[in-house]
């Protein structure tokens, strides 16, 4: 169907009239031939205002997208391509938990004040979503919000609109954390009666820590009231033992405490050289004060790392208890009691056998825990060690005094082999079999100490082994939210980054818990649907790609409605 014009001329001259017509085919004439649908009159004479009311109700029967598209013609043009379902997923997350609504009716004064608390709230959720999705630099998370994603609500980003939310977010962090909290337990349902908490460390690329200054038993900057009677000055940004095995460069401590299911519900930051018993004195601080929000009582569940009596006895304060794991190999008396004791084990879930033991001189309760699947996997990564280290050494009895020294330093530095290496008093190296055959007693089992009299040696067992939940949130936010890339050397801005990096892994926890599904796996598939962008005489229109079936899945498990298809019109002025 076109608008055909015909030509009739007069004694002044020409005149022009138009008429909608479509070609119809005449078998008789064997050709096709115009026929007039609809005429309009005299083109000087064309009431415009009636062709426009015509052709809005013509749109009306078509997708607004089409309505683009065929009032364009050919100089429609498609101008970019961005990735749009992952961050509209963790967008949907975002507001069912409610932390748009929490941040943007939060307020503060000083240094970050946002002048639009609306426009900051969603600086911070592109930085946040950032770190789920392409974790980098500040600097780049502005030129990827502004130009590689599509964020609903969400254009152009400045690195100083950045900073200044993210000053704004550790401005109102303390009134953020309890919030969130609140509302992610009531919405979640969580269990929050146990509570399961550990620490890392992160390093920072530079060879110099931060100033040294004045600082409270919490590990922050000391205010005018506390200079008098500060606990220990320290940088930031300094030394101190590394989980990364990097002692040579200055770095922070952080700790995580996260629930049953593996929600991440609180974060903390140190300086680099914090003790442990600091630690726990300010975390269980911390937490007594979150009894106000509705806790109950608290369980410690950490590793070995805190089994130190001294450590003991800060999550014993207030009515506290704890379940540590202890070293089997540390040769201490309570282990090797614990391990002599005769006794049945009880099944305590599928792949988890418990039994409990009671050691006379010991306040705490013992229980051992047997794994036979972890049991099969430590024989068999036994039996490989061994066989390793029987390659190595083989023919070392034809080698020097001094070259069989040499390689015993070599094997002294793979912990696996040394442990089963023995060396006689001639000198030789051999495969200490009788080690061997004690470990053998240890596979698949490990120890666990508590403090609570009332919890089941179950509980006891299945709590500790939610620890694993802790660990994995530390590797998702070391590897896929790229934690330790910290590109601040701003404490303030140190403390958003990881509040960030939280927020981010609790989005994470829940589209995993609901969809069963890791993060990866979900991410490359929300990846796959896209936001495009036409425009051209008419305007401008974002449409989203097709969703495959995988994909509607995945959002049906997550309770998320797909996006709408044309996100977006906006006519020409």
């Amino acid at each position: 169907m076109y608008v055909k014009t015909s030509v009739r001329k007069t004694k002044n001259g020409e005149v022009r009239y138009l008429q909608l017509a479509q070609n119809e085919w005449d078998a008789a004439a064997r050709q096709s031939v115009p026929k007039v649908v609809y005429s309009f009159g005299r083109e000087d004479q064309l009431d415009k205002d009636a062709i426009r009311r015509l052709v809005v109700s013509l749109s009306r029967l078509l997708e607004p997208g089409d309505v683009l598209t065929a009032t364009a013609g050919g100089e429609l043009a498609f101008a970019e391509s961005r990735p749009y379902g992952g961050a509209y997923v963790l967008d949907a997350l975002w507001h069912r938990l409610g932390i748009g609504k929490i941040l943007a009716g939060l307020t503060s004064s000083g240094r970050g004040r946002p002048r639009d608390a609306m426009a900051a709230e969603r600086v911070l959720f592109g930085l946040v979503a950032s770190r789920a999705l392409a974790p980098s630099s500040k600097l780049a998370a502005a030129e990827w919000m502004s130009q590689d994603v599509h964020i609903d609500g969400l254009g152009e980003v400045s690195d100083d609109a950045c900073y200044r939310a993210m000053d704004w977010l550790h401005a109102v962090r303390g009134e953020l954390e309890k919030q969130v909290y609140f509302a992610v337990t009531d919405l979640l349902n969580l269990e929050v009666d146990l509570l399961f908490f550990d620490t890392n460390s992160i390093y920072l690329e530079l060879e110099d820590a931060d100033e040294v200054v004045a600082r409270n038993w919490r590990g922050e900057k000391a205010s005018r009231d506390e200079d008098d009677k500060p606990d220990k000055p320290a940088g930031f940004w300094t030394y101190g033992k590394s989980k990364d095995n990097r002692d040579d460069l200055p770095k922070i401590v952080i700790g995580l405490a996260v629930t049953r299911d593996g929600i991440p519900v609180r974060v903390w930051c140190w300086p680099g050289n914090t003790a442990d018993s600091a630690l726990i004195q300010q975390v269980k601080q911390d937490m007594r004060d979150m009894r106000d929000w509705s806790l109950g009582k608290i369980i410690w569940a950490a590793d070995g790392g805190f089994s130190s009596a001294k450590n003991r006895r800060f999550p014993l304060q207030g009515a506290g208890g704890y379940i540590i794991g202890e070293k089997l190999r540390s040769g201490s008396p309570h282990v090797k009691a614990a391990l002599s004791r005769p006794g049945r084990y009880q099944q305590a879930a599928r792949n988890l056998q418990v039994k409990e033991v009671r050691i006379a001189d010991a306040a705490d309760r013992f229980v051992i825990c047997y794994n036979p699947e972890a049991a099969v996997r430590d024989a068999a990564v036994r039996e490989d060690l061994i066989a390793k280290l029987e390659e190595t050494i083989a023919g070392s009895d034809k080698l020097s005094a001094t070259k069989r020294a040499e390689l015993r330093g070599k094997i002294s530095m793979v912990p696996g082999l040394n442990r089963f290496l023995r060396v006689t008093p001639a000198g030789l190296l051999r495969v200490d079999k009788t080690k061997a055959k004690a470990e053998e007693k240890l596979d698949g089992k490990y120890l666990l100490r508590c403090a609570d009299p009332q919890l089941p040696a179950e509980d006891i067992a299945l709590g500790y082994s939610q620890l694993l939940e802790v660990e994995r949130g530390w590797r998702d936010m070391k590897s896929i939210l790229d934690l330790r890339s910290v590109y601040h050397r701003l404490e303030e801005r140190i403390h958003a980054h990881v509040l960030l990096c939280w927020l981010a892994l609790l989005l994470v926890r829940v589209a995993e818990n609901q969809a069963g599904q890791t993060w990866p796996t979900m991410r490359r598939e929300l990846d796959r649907i896209h936001l495009g962008t036409f425009s051209g005489p008419a305007g401008t229109c974002r449409q989203r790609t097709e969703i495959a079936k995988p994909t509607r899945d995945l959002l049906t498990k997550l309770s998320i409605d797909a996006p709408r298809k044309i996100r977006e019109l906006t006519p020409a002025t």
